[in-house]
């Protein structure tokens, strides 16, 4: 594969353009192995200490499980994308992003007679999306706009929310609940219709404490920069802290990410959002009219409400947590993957493309190290070196990238500097999962209006072995 320099349609505008396969120059090297990463592993001071491995091995197998209606792990639906958090962040570990063979394996011509993996979509209700495929990338789907009644989308009417992909009606266990499924053919055919992947949660914990301060002095120090890079943070609205979390930085804590997963991903609910979830439309939003779910599909699981709780009869902390408090630990206490100083390209090309990556501006955004507060959780996460390579603020990626979803302070085509520690494992990139090549993945950050154009337009400038030392550096993360 080759690089190029081309002379967009965008005034002056330029970037590093992926051709053909004839005469290979600059090359995505592919996924790293993961020889040597330690993905999915825990921190080392989590290791040291036998109640805080339990811990996190319990939020693990947790984070592993299948959730079923009703049983011994009861609570989804009546919607949901899938039964359990690893099928969707497997890429190359549990707490990874997503993987290159689909979650939902007999994806085939008939979908109607499919059965998914552990009987999820067993029914004759459900279909299996076109943008399902065998391939890969794992899919959250949502309408950016709600619809008129004409069918086409009413761009001042903004949606935005989850449309789950499944629902549990027919299956033995869901009685008489009966829901259709969003009708995602429509929204494609009104070019109303996004898509989110999985993103990693490895070195979670980290992020979780990085003091806001850092944050602002970071910001800070990088305002009045030649690439013409002015990111901005979401804030929670509750305390107007900074939040961090997801692809536009729209949650404030990990207990606050898995708790809402649990209940949009899953159906189930929990200690934080306590009711079941209609979808958008279903509620009454938009103008819809909506009356939220039929009274035969709430409370499927026959336990009340919360369907998730704290078990004031566990005999231990790892037992009387609830499960979103699991996944939470879990996240908080994985380790960020292991970096090659010497995989792909040779120790020499990866130095010279991390100073590359300084060099043409990539690192204004994507910070390569931030410091840690004080840690009353353990050890390993304060006063620590976080290497995300990220700034954790939201910015203006252009009409290229752009969903048109806001989520809390970020706008249509504002996003989370993603934090790149083990790119060199992932299979997709991008909020979509469009590509799988990352050059590609690079090219798609120059259009109109995005804030990476001139770190783009002096990438381009590069020489091909230096963008190739630019691409091995990324992959070696």
């Amino acid at each position: 594969m080759k690089l190029l320099k081309f002379a967009s349609v965008s005034a002056c505008l330029s970037a590093l353009l992926l051709v053909g396969p004839a005469s290979a120059q600059v090359n995505d090297p592919g996924v790293r192995s993961t020889t040597g990463v330690n993905a999915g592993q825990p921190l080392a001071s989590i290791s040291a200490n036998a109640n805080d491995l339990a811990f996190f091995q319990t939020g693990l197998a947790q984070f592993s499980e299948h959730q079923t209606v009703t049983g011994d792990n009861p609570g989804l639906g009546p919607r949901f994308n899938l039964d359990g958090c690893g099928g969707c962040h497997s890429q190359p570990a549990i707490g990874g992003s997503s993987p290159s063979a689909n979650i939902f394996p007999n994806v085939g011509p008939n979908p109607q007679s499919q059965v998914i993996a552990n009987g999820v979509v067993s029914s004759a209700t459900n279909t299996i999306p076109f943008f399902v495929t065998a391939t890969g990338p794992v899919r959250e789907a949502r309408f950016p706009f709600f619809f008129n009644a004409n069918g086409t989308a009413n761009l001042n009417n903004p949606n935005g929310g989850v449309e789950d992909l499944f629902t549990v009606s027919g299956r033995s266990d869901a009685g008489a609940c009966s829901l259709q499924q969003p009708s995602f053919a429509a929204a494609n055919a009104a070019n109303n219709l996004i898509f989110r992947i999985p993103t990693p949660v490895f070195g979670s914990g980290l992020i979780s404490n990085i003091d806001d301060s850092t944050l602002l002095n970071n910001q800070a120090a990088q305002a009045g920069n030649r690439f013409g890079v002015a990111g901005s943070f979401n804030r929670n609205g509750n305390d107007g802290t900074i939040s961090r979390f997801g692809w536009k930085a729209q949650n404030k804590s990990l207990l606050l990410f898995a708790g809402e997963a649990y209940n949009v991903e899953m159906g189930i609910t929990n200690e934080i959002f306590m009711q079941d979830r209609p979808l958008p439309g279903e509620d009454g939003a938009g103008g819809s009219g909506g009356l939220g779910l039929p009274a035969n599909c709430l409370n499927l699981a026959g336990v009340g409400y919360p369907e998730d709780i704290t078990h004031s009869d566990g005999t231990n902390a790892s037992t009387s947590a609830s499960d979103i408090t699991l996944f939470k630990v879990f996240m908080e206490d994985l380790a960020p993957p292991t970096p090659s100083t010497s995989v792909p390209g040779g120790a020499t090309s990866i130095a010279n493309g991390r100073a590359l990556f300084s060099a043409v501006g990539c690192a204004v955004c994507h910070t390569p190290s931030l410091a840690t507060q004080p840690s009353h959780l353990t050890s390993g996460l304060g006063n620590a070196t976080a290497n995300l390579f990220s700034d954790l603020e939201v910015h203006h990626m252009g009409t290229g990238l752009a969903d048109n979803v806001s989520q809390g302070g970020a706008g249509g085509d504002q996003f989370r500097s993603a934090p790149l520690w083990g790119l060199g494992q992932r299979i997709f990139f991008l909020h979509d999962g469009r590509t799988n090549n990352l050059i590609t993945a690079i090219n798609a950050h120059g259009s109109n209006g995005s804030e990476a154009n001139t770190s783009l337009n002096t990438a381009a400038a590069l020489s091909f072995s230096q963008q190739q030392d630019l691409i091995n550096f990324l992959r070696s993360l």
